[in-house]
């Protein structure tokens, strides 16, 4: 194993470790919800940090994917009686669809027209979750998710809920690790650093970029499904396009190219505004306001900081 890959899997294993003692410390089931969430938002950032930070493509429309992954499990598991697991596969394979064949015209856009594209499409999956009633109970939301189970026991509780959102992260970050150190790994670095080059080198700039974007969709349905069937309720609201802006600016904060800039990323502002309730109600206006400093004055975010000061101190880089 590569110098690279023992520093990734020794702080994986750090990780590990702290998130296994920190139950013993935190048994508060609100901070534990609270943990939960940040264990959600950190999956979805994960696959929108390969696309965003390694392939260079933007997206405002991963919240859609996020609520198309929860209702599509919700769906089926909730009024078709089908079983949950199954349901938030069948969601992902589906989700894996729908970002296949959004992505294959709207990636051959650049710049603004690709976010304006992606945005668009969270306009409509939004309208969509609002309009039909009848299927996704409307503004009021979709009730009677079932919890998922394992080994005949029902997650149903904060803190075993906290072992599997947890374990997910952990393995998200092991199969977007491979990702990255993989042949389409480099492709994507050499993507982003310039398209023409790499598509002189012989990369398959738009194959690539396909294949980036479905799963970085698979990533959000999954955290969407174990979010539907944690709380047992979804509304349309929870999906906007206001939640994508928040996940991009969880990418941008943590810092993108890194897959520990989600972690931090999500770390950080999952829990901000319930730690500030003051700004709850201006939440949106909060995390654009933060988005827009970041890009002026930390465009590299918080890890690429950290490791322009390391290397400069003569230490290791994350």
């Amino acid at each position: 194993m590569s110098a690279s890959g023992k520093h990734f899997f020794g702080a994986l294993a750090a990780l590990a470790a702290g998130l296994a003692l920190l139950p013993l410390a935190v048994s508060n089931p609100y901070y534990l919800n609270v943990l939960n969430v940040v264990a959600l938002n950190v999956l979805v950032v994960t696959g929108l940090n390969l696309l965003i930070g390694y392939a260079g493509q933007i997206s405002l429309g991963h919240a859609a994917f996020f609520g198309l992954g929860a209702y599509i499990s919700g769906i089926l598991s909730g009024s078709y009686g089908w079983e949950p697991w199954l349901s938030l596969l069948a969601a992902a394979l589906l989700v894996a669809l729908v970002a296949l064949v959004l992505g294959l015209p709207t990636l051959r856009l650049e710049g603004n027209y690709l976010v304006m594209a992606t945005l668009g499409f969270n306009l409509i999956v939004s309208v969509f979750m609002v309009q039909l009633d009848d299927i996704t109970g409307g503004p009021s939301g979709y009730t009677g998710i079932p919890s998922l189970s394992l080994f005949g026991q029902p997650i149903a509780t904060d803190l075993s809920f906290y072992w599997l959102a947890w374990g997910a992260v952990i393995l998200g970050l092991i199969l977007a690790r491979n990702l990255v150190h993989s042949r389409v790994g480099r492709g994507l670095k050499a993507l982003h650093e310039s398209p023409l080059a790499a598509a002189a080198s012989g990369v398959p700039i738009e194959a690539y970029k396909v294949k980036v974007f479905v799963i970085s969709a698979v990533y959000a349905s999954v955290a969407g499904s174990l979010y539907a069937h944690y709380y047992g309720i979804i509304t349309p609201a929870t999906f906007d396009i206001f939640k994508s802006v928040e996940l991009v600016t969880m990418c941008i904060v943590g810092g993108m190219g890194s897959l520990w800039g989600g972690l931090f990323g999500a770390a950080l502002l999952t829990p901000l505004p319930q730690l500030l309730a003051v700004v709850e109600e201006y939440k949106d206006i909060f995390f654009g306001g933060i988005l827009l400093v970041l890009l002026i004055f930390l465009p590299q975010g918080l890890v690429g900081w950290l490791e322009g000061k390391r290397v400069r101190s003569g230490g290791r880089a994350f």
